[in-house]
């Protein structure tokens, strides 16, 4: 028989994890008359299947567990695409600083210590629950209107740098070009943000990466850093090599003079084309300037314009 889901519009949900019938005891009374809808599970591995199955609003997660302990958990939850949102608020009884470090490298937001105060619990839930709300109101208007974007963790050692979150467009791009597992950043992405750290110490612009697998490319570009270790990435697909090939015979340019003359008649700025091709905007007027001199026009429009005209019989022509 399948286990019901509950009701969210009516109340959070709460997962509890220990392995104590007490502390299950306790908490789930407090909770359950706060007005949450409360779910408990006694091990790692019933914990993983309710959260898969319930997608609660927070995890509350026992420490040391028989079996897979809660480090194990949380680890496997923040692997997961469908579960790595959710927060994890650790219980230990282990208050040495490797088991509070060892906590947060393992995907926790927060922890407190046993024996459990359940009204201390509660505080720090709110508070933890509505940062997580935000966040995913956020990601479900990204996903809404189709933008790849994901939030990475960088760290000192690029092989540790972890995906936060992703939209399903960017799960799907990550898995395309670098057939790698859901929360896992590779090693190139992950140079790159440590690069852009780098040049944001500075007070230098960001600089964009491009991936290139065949005739396609994947373009990242900085939107911004959410936290001192946190950075929230675009990624656009360029797919074009037919259209820009045509510009660059029509208009006898060259190819990086045809990439550019190809952007500028799909709308973008200098900014968006240097992003995209690796460039600074100066050097993409630099190149705009060539492009009007050999077509004898003096301005974007009217180069768009005619770029539009003659590539239009020659290459599938995609707006955007």
């Amino acid at each position: 028989m399948t286990e019901r889901l509950p009701d969210r519009s009516l109340s959070d949900v709460v997962l509890i994890v220990d392995d104590v019938p007490d502390n299950l005891s306790l908490l789930h009374d407090a909770l359950d008359e706060a007005g949450y809808t409360v779910l408990v599970a006694v091990n790692g591995e019933s914990a993983l299947q309710r959260a898969i199955q319930a997608d609660p609003d927070i995890v509350l997660l026992d420490a040391v567990m028989p079996g897979m302990d809660g480090f194990e958990v949380a680890r496997r939850l923040k692997a997961q695409p469908g579960t790595s949102h959710i927060p994890i608020i650790f219980m230990t009884g282990l208050t040495e600083t490797e088991h509070v470090v060892a906590a947060f490298q393992a995907g926790g937001i927060d922890y407190v210590t046993k024996p459990i105060r359940p009204q201390e619990v509660l505080a720090r839930m709110v508070v933890h629950m509505q940062s997580a709300r935000q966040a995913r109101q956020a990601r479900n208007a990204l996903d809404a209107f189709g933008h790849a974007t994901m939030a990475i963790h960088v760290t000192g050692q690029v092989e540790n740098s972890r995906a936060v979150w992703q939209t399903a467009l960017a799960r799907e791009l990550m898995q395309r070009y670098f057939d790698a597992p859901p929360a896992h950043v590779p090693a190139e992405l992950a140079a790159w943000l440590q690069a852009q750290s780098q040049l944001a110490a500075e007070g230098r612009e960001p600089t964009s990466l491009s991936v290139v697998r065949g005739e396609r490319q994947l373009v990242f570009s900085l939107q911004q850093r959410t936290s001192d270790d946190d950075w929230l990435i675009v990624m656009r697909e360029v797919s074009d090599a037919a259209a820009v090939d045509a510009v660059l015979q029509a208009f006898r340019l060259t190819l990086r003079e045809a990439e550019v003359l190809y952007w500028v008649a799909k709308g973008k700025t200098n900014r968006d084309i240097g992003d995209i091709l690796g460039s600074s905007p100066a050097t993409v007027k630099k190149h705009l300037e060539h492009v009007f001199e050999k077509l004898g026009v003096e301005t974007r429009n009217a180069a768009a314009s005619l770029a539009i005209q003659k590539v239009r019989a020659l290459a599938p022509w995609h707006g955007g």
